[in-house]
C-alpha cells in the first residue's frame, strides 16, 4: 500500500511539474533542493519541529515559538517559498528553517535522519501520511495547534473516511479553534478525548514591528492624501481594486497594493503601466533605516520600474517586498483584505483590525468562517460584492472619518476580547516541551523495517 502511495505521489508530481513550471516556475524551483532533501541546513539535535505551510501559518508558529522556553531548540518547516522567507525573517534567529520534504519515502527518511526531531507540531493541520508514519515509528509525539477543518476539507475527507486513520491516528493531541472544528474531527473518527478547544491563535499574534521610517516615507508620498491599503490580493483581484480606486476623486488617496504572491508583481506592474496609473514599486524606494528589508527575491523586473525616486508624485505603491504589510496597516485610513473578491477563501482580517483600521472584504471568507461570523455580528467591518461597492465604501469612509473610526474601533475591540488561545496552546504543548528537556539525542536515528515490525 505504501509503495503504491509513493508511486501515485511521484506520478502526481511529474504530471503537475510542467504546469507549475509554466505558471509559477520561478516561485517553486527554489523549493526543490529542500523538498527533495538535497540541501538541508544544520540543526541542534532533538529540536521541536513546527510545521507551517505558508505565510499565515508561519505567523501562528512565530506566536507559539515566542512563548516557548529559549532552551528548547526549534525546527520550522514550510511548503511555500513565501512562507520560507517569512519564517527566516521572523524566526531565523530562534529556529532552524527548512522546507518540508516531499511525501516520498527517501526524502522523509533522509529528513528524519538529518534533523532527528523529538516532537512535531502541525500548525492548523497539513497531514502528510508518510511524514506522520515516520513520526509514529520514531515514537515522536505529534500535536496539532490552531487546528481547523474547513467545510470543503470536511466534505472531501468524508468521502475517504475509511482512510482517515492515515492522517489522524498518528496525532496524539488536537488543539482546535472552535467547537465546529472539533465536531468535524469526531465525525471523521477522531476520539473526542484527544481533542481540546484552544481557540484561534491569530488573535494572540504579536504586534508587528512599527517600521516608523517606512510609514513616514509613505506619508511623504501621500503628501496629505489619505492612505488606503489593499493587502494580500490574488490574481483577478488587482483589477477590481484598481477599478475601485480610480473611481475615487483624484488626489484624495494613495493606494498601497500588496499582492499575496510576490512572483505576480511583474504582472501587476504591467497592469499599472497599461492603465496609465502613476506608480512606484516599494523595492525602488530608499528609506534611511529599512532599505535592508527589501526582499532579496524581489522580481528583477521591478528593478526596471519607471518611477524611481521618492519625490515623484505617485498614486499607487506596489508592495513587492516581504514582511512589511502587517506593519503598514497601522498607517492606513482604510483597508481591503484580499482573496475575498475572488473565490479563494479569504485572508487574515485581524492584521488591520488590531490597529482599529476600518476594513472591507469581499464575499469569499470561507477560510476564516468563524472570524468572519464574529466580525459580521459585531459590525466590525464592511462586506462588498464588487469593485463598485468597494469604491462606494472607501468613498464614504474618506468623507466621514467618524463613521470609519467607529467601524475600526469595533474591530480592535473584537480582537482584544478574543485573546487567550496562546495560554491554552502552551498548556497543551507542555508535556512535549518538558519531555524535550529530558531527551538526550547522541546519535543518528535509524528506522529499520522488518515487514510489519520496526525498531528505532
Amino acid at each position: 500500500m505504501w509503495l503504491l502511495y509513493q508511486l501515485a505521489m511521484a506520478f502526481a508530481l511529474v504530471i503537475a511539474a510542467p504546469f507549475l513550471l509554466i505558471r509559477r516556475g520561478a516561485h517553486y524551483l527554489e523549493t526543490l533542493p529542500g523538498r527533495l532533501t538535497l540541501r538541508l541546513p544544520t540543526a541542534p539535535s532533538g529540536s521541536l519541529w513546527l510545521h507551517a505551510v505558508s505565510v499565515g501559518e508561519v505567523g501562528v508558529a512565530a506566536t507559539v515559538a515566542r512563548a516557548l522556553p529559549e532552551s528548547v531548540p526549534l525546527l520550522v518547516t514550510t511548503v511555500t517559498p513565501t512562507g520560507q522567507a517569512r519564517a527566516r525573517a521572523t524566526l531565523g534567529e530562534r529556529a532552524t528553517v527548512a522546507y518540508l520534504p516531499f511525501d516520498l519515502g527517501f526524502a522523509v527518511r533522509r529528513f528524519m535522519r538529518h534533523f532527528r526531531p523529538t516532537g512535531l507540531v502541525l500548525v492548523e493541520g497539513d497531514y502528510w501520511p508518510l511524514v506522520l508514519r515516520a513520526t509514529r515509528r520514531a515514537r515522536i509525539p505529534v500535536t496539532v495547534v490552531n487546528g481547523r477543518v474547513s467545510g470543503s476539507s470536511f466534505g472531501r475527507m468524508r468521502k475517504v473516511r475509511p482512510l482517515s486513520g492515515l492522517f489522524f491516528d498518528p496525532v496524539d493531541r488536537f488543539g482546535m479553534q472552535t467547537t465546529a472544528d472539533r465536531d468535524r474531527l469526531t465525525a471523521l473518527g477522531v476520539d473526542p478525548d484527544r481533542i481540546e478547544i484552544t481557540g484561534n491563535l491569530k488573535f494572540d499574534a504579536d504586534e508587528p514591528p512599527p517600521l516608523d521610517a517606512l510609514g513616514e516615507h509613505m506619508r511623504a508620498l501621500a503628501a496629505g492624501r489619505e492612505i488606503l491599503v489593499a493587502g494580500s490580493t490574488m490574481a483577478g483581484e488587482d483589477e477590481q481594486v484598481l477599478d475601485a480606486f480610480t473611481e475615487l476623486e483624484p488626489n484624495t488617496a494613495l493606494l498601497i497594493l500588496a499582492p499575496r504572491h510576490p512572483e505576480r508583481c511583474p504582472d501587476v506592474l504591467r497592469l499599472l503601466g497599461d492603465r496609465g496609473i502613476r506608480h512606484v514599486a516599494r523595492s525602488r524606494l530608499e528609506t534611511p533605516t529599512e532599505s535592508d528589508r527589501v526582499s532579496e527575491s524581489a522580481p528583477e523586473s521591478t528593478q526596471n520600474e519607471s518611477s524611481r525616486n521618492k519625490s515623484s508624485h505617485v498614486d499607487v505603491v506596489l508592495l513587492d517586498t516581504l514582511g512589511e504589510l502587517a506593519s503598514l496597516y497601522r498607517f492606513a485610513t482604510a483597508a481591503f483584505v484580499g482573496g475575498t473578491l475572488v473565490a479563494t477563501g479569504g485572508h487574515n482580517p485581524l492584521e488591520p483590525a488590531r490597529f482599529a483600521v476600518p476594513t472591507v472584504v469581499g464575499p469569499s471568507m470561507e477560510n476564516f468562517r468563524d472570524i468572519a461570523n464574529s466580525f459580521d455580528h459585531a459590525e466590525a467591518w464592511h462586506r462588498v460584492e464588487n469593485s463598485d461597492a468597494l469604491a462606494a465604501i472607501w468613498r464614504s469612509w474618506l468623507a466621514d472619518h467618524e463613521a470609519a473610526r467607529a467601524v475600526g474601533a469595533r474591530g480592535a475591540e473584537l480582537v482584544a476580547a478574543s485573546r487567550g488561545a496562546l495560554a491554552r496552546t502552551v498548556d497543551l504543548l507542555s508535556p512535549v516541551v518538558e519531555s524535550i528537556g529530558s531527551v538526550e539525542v547522541t546519535g543518528p536515528v535509524k528506522i529499520i523495517e522488518r515487514g510489519d515490525r520496526e525498531s528505532v
